[in-house]
């Protein structure tokens, strides 16, 4: 969770806040804090956020979950409303480099001393509750918007919807972007069942966008029962491709030569569609005209996002870790010019279904290099190796202690006209990301 550039003076295991220390020093203590790294429920956060007087909040509240799309999702809302002249707060997770990624206004990130201080307010009001590292932060986050005074902020759901932390907030409009299968352990193993976990984020009498094209009828039938306005793509928005631009409209809302997302992958069309679903949602709250779209549309950069990092050999980093995320990357990776190899750098999380992910990146693979990721849960490189030997197609491949190792591996190993590809985990792509551009912002394909 900690940068590997921070070293906290704080051991974990202390009985008492780090009070004035660092940020590296509050992050050890409240992993250490909950006998869980993740507990779903509202109750504690609640408690906690009513006692800081953080909630009802003033601004106006986009709560984004989804299985993947989520970071996109968020990414171009904030473009369009800062375009348009709006203050906009984002709160994400996880981070890429630095813990402040997760709370920005205005697209600044929240210094150290900001998030200090928030922490400081949640540990004086929560008592004896016991809260996990996401909560913690998220109640932060919360105090943070609540001193910046935004015209809006947009919330991605950690994990789920229904019992997330962030769902203590009352969305004025909840997006779902795509729906698929991940952390089967917490949401279920079907999508029906995840379906009706994200469908919690949706209010009564309050738009909900999905745009997830093959929306489960869980999702339909809970937004029913909760007495939300349901808006389905391809139902009541809709989108068609028209090559170098493309065409979206909802009702009498027409929007023709719209400019392709700058984030790549066709996919992202989906994304974009359910954007400005949520825009058109906020419309009579909110303007935007169709030029500050079609500027944001153009504009928005998301790191980690199958990020192009050139040189002689290029680097291309992406944090899809589930199957679909993959599958999808692999197929925007194949769009691309071929290249004489590939060489797979990838360090996931022992929860995820590496097999799934592993047969798609072998339609690409050349030589793989498995790493151990700096995680409680991490899939050893030995067992993404053993994953590896139930693969149909089998390039060459070695393990390696840390990802820094196997991307030193994959660097000394590749030649001109080659190609790396990092991914699997937000760990993998934040460390290698730190190696070959820490300052640098993505470029499309």
């Amino acid at each position: 969770m900690t940068s590997p550039l921070e070293t906290p003076d704080f051991a974990p295991g202390q009985p008492v806040p780090p009070v004035a220390r660092s940020l590296a020093d509050w992050l050890a203590w409240q992993e250490s804090l909950h006998p869980k790294d993740i507990e779903l429920g509202l109750e504690r956060c609640r408690t906690v956020a009513a006692r800081m007087r953080l909630l009802p909040v003033a601004y106006t509240a986009i709560v984004v979950a989804g299985t993947n799309g989520k970071g996109s999702t968020v990414a171009m809302l904030d473009a369009i409303y800062r375009g348009a002249g709006y203050r906009v707060a984002t709160y994400t997770s996880p981070h890429l480099l630095r813990y402040n990624e997760r709370i920005k206004t205005d697209g600044e990130c929240a210094d150290d001393a900001r998030i200090c201080a928030a922490f400081a307010r949640v540990e004086e009001a929560r008592g004896d509750i016991p809260l996990t590292f996401f909560e913690f932060g998220t109640l932060a986050a919360l105090a943070i918007f609540q001193d910046d005074a935004p015209d809006i902020a947009i919330l991605e759901v950690g994990m789920g919807g229904r019992l997330d932390a962030v769902n203590i907030v009352d969305a004025d409009v909840a997006v779902i972007a795509t729906l698929d299968i991940d952390h089967i352990e917490w949401l279920g193993t079907t999508r029906d069942a995840i379906a009706r976990e994200k469908a919690g984020i949706m209010r009564a009498g309050r738009p909900a966008v999905c745009s997830d094209p093959d929306a489960p009828v869980t999702l339909i039938d809970s937004a029913a029962a909760l007495g939300a306005r349901l808006e389905l793509l391809g139902q009541s928005f809709h989108f068609a491709d028209k090559g170098e631009t493309w065409t979206w409209w909802s009702g009498e809302t027409v929007l023709e030569g719209l400019p392709r997302p700058s984030l790549p992958g066709s996919y992202q069309l989906r994304n974009a569609s359910g954007v400005l679903k949520a825009v058109d949602a906020l419309q009579s709250r909110h303007p935007v005209s169709a030029t500050q779209i079609a500027d944001a549309l153009r504009s928005t950069v998301l790191r980690g996002r199958f990020q192009r990092v050139g040189g002689p050999v290029e680097v291309v980093l992406d944090v899809a870790h589930n199957a679909q995320a993959v599958a999808h990357f692999v197929a925007t990776l194949k769009s691309l010019p071929a290249v004489a190899h590939t060489h797979v750098v990838l360090g996931m999380l022992g929860t995820k279904d590496r097999l799934s992910a592993m047969t798609s990146l072998a339609e690409v693979a050349d030589h793989w290099y498995f790493a151990t990721v700096n995680a409680a849960k991490a899939a050893t490189a030995d067992e993404l190796h053993a994953t590896w030997r139930r693969l149909p197609r089998r390039a060459p491949a070695a393990c390696h202690a840390t990802v820094e190792d196997a991307y030193r591996a994959a660097a000394s190993a590749a030649q001109p006209g080659d190609r790396i590809i990092a991914v699997g985990s937000f760990i993998t792509v934040g460390e290698v990301l730190r190696l070959v551009a820490p300052d640098d912002t993505p470029r499309g394909a």
